[in-house]
C-alpha cells in the first residue's frame, strides 16, 4: 500500500473539498491508495468523493498521537472490480 502524508490544515470545509478532489484524483490515477492527514474536514470530504466510486471499498480510522489525531482513508478494491 502507497500512503501519502501531508500536514496541512484549513480553516473552512470548502478549503477541504477542493483540496481533497485533487487528492482524490491522484487516488483515482493509482498514484497511492492511502492518505494520512492531521485535518479532519479532509478526511471527511475525501470519504464522500471516493465513494462514489463502486469499484473501491472506502476504509477510515483514527490514531491519537502525539502531533494530534491523524485521520486515515485508504480504498481497496471491490473483489471482482477491474480497475
Amino acid at each position: 500500500m502507497r500512503w501519502k502524508r501531508e500536514d496541512v490544515i484549513f480553516e473552512t470545509i470548502r478549503e477541504a473539498e477542493v483540496w481533497a478532489d485533487g487528492v482524490a484524483n491522484e487516488m483515482y490515477g493509482r498514484v497511492f491508495d492511502g492518505y494520512e492527514k492531521l485535518d479532519y474536514k479532509v478526511a471527511y470530504a475525501l470519504s464522500f468523493f471516493l465513494a462514489q466510486e463502486r469499484v473501491w471499498i472506502v476504509h477510515k480510522e483514527e490514531h491519537f498521537g502525539i502531533d494530534g489525531v491523524i485521520y486515515k482513508v485508504w480504498v481497496t478494491v471491490v473483489e471482482g472490480m477491474n480497475l
